[in-house]
């Protein structure tokens, strides 16, 4: 299962987890919660009422929220 990174277009935080993705060649989804409500809100369920961005949901249930380069490539290399 494909990750999934909620965030908006306008975060330089999502711009560059994106970029780190697509250029590591990792496939993924993309939703935007500004666009999304139900998206927004999943979001704030997982960082117990926050909504910071980029979340990003992996297939295996863990998630990253607002990840440095290396915390996002180290979990990649799992």
């Amino acid at each position: 299962m494909k990750p999934v990174v909620y965030g908006a277009s306008w975060c330089p935080d999502v711009k560059r987890s994106r970029a780190l993705l697509d250029t590591s060649g990792t496939e993924y989804d993309y939703v935007d919660i500004e666009t999304d409500p139900g998206a927004e809100a999943l979001v704030r369920e997982l960082q117990g009422g926050p909504r910071r961005i980029p979340t990003i949901v992996f297939g295996d249930g863990t998630h990253l929220v607002e990840p440095s380069d290396d915390e996002l490539t180290a979990h990649l290399s799992r």
